[in-house]
């Protein structure tokens, strides 16, 4: 009998062992988890960082999933609009879309365009390291599809990480097929724009696509 109790005990005691070990270890997937899978802040908000930033005022809260609390959250909330670009970006913006459309007409230039909405992939992963992420600019041909990605590189844009953000912006595109180009500012000049707008555009230098 004292060996069957002793037996129930040491049993019992495995069992809450194991629960508490299991409670452990699921709290640090969740730590983890939640490290892992911060949204990262858009090229945007890294340039653009006003004195209205709710990012500014400690931590943020948890976003609100459903769509009734965000609209009572934004209705008791102040907004006010904000510049897309800087303007270094802008007159850039401004010179590319004059050449682009001076070479063909049908094509555009658009600005701050999420990488989540030119490419795709079939691995959620993948295309979860580049959903959030975005280019300054893009030009995209007569059918809307994208061409080439513009980054402008102002002064101290790699500092941090964002080296190694634009490594990832870089691979994804390359994959896709999609050329990256980068404008220095205090470095290119506008003949220097003007050849590489050339180049981009140039019918005999563009790829046949199916």
């Amino acid at each position: 009998m004292n060996y069957a109790i002793a037996v129930l005990f040491i049993a019992v005691g495995m069992f809450c062992l194991g629960m508490g070990v299991e409670r452990y270890l699921g709290k640090r997937r969740r730590r983890a988890w939640v490290r892992n899978n911060r949204l990262e802040p858009g090229l945007f908000q890294e340039k653009h960082v006003g004195s209205f930033a709710p990012w500014n005022e400690g931590p943020a809260a948890a976003p609100a999933t459903d769509a009734a609390s965000q609209l009572r959250i934004v209705m008791s909330a102040h907004f006010s609009p904000q510049p897309l670009l800087n303007r270094s970006e802008a007159r850039l913006f401004r010179e590319l879309d004059r050449l682009v459309l001076g070479l063909k007409p049908d094509w555009q230039v658009m600005a701050q365009v999420s990488l989540g909405e030119i490419l795709r992939s079939p691995q959620a992963a993948a295309y979860g390291c580049i959903n959030s992420k975005r280019v300054d600019l893009l030009i995209v041909d007569e059918h809307c599809q994208p061409r080439h990605v513009i980054e402008y590189q102002g002064g101290g844009h790699h500092q941090g990480t964002a080296a190694a953000r634009d490594a990832v912006k870089k691979e994804a595109l390359r994959r896709a097929g999609i050329g990256y180009h980068e404008i220095v500012g205090g470095s290119s000049t506008p003949s220097d724009l003007k050849r590489l707008v050339e180049k981009l555009v140039n019918p005999a230098t563009q790829a046949v696509r199916p």
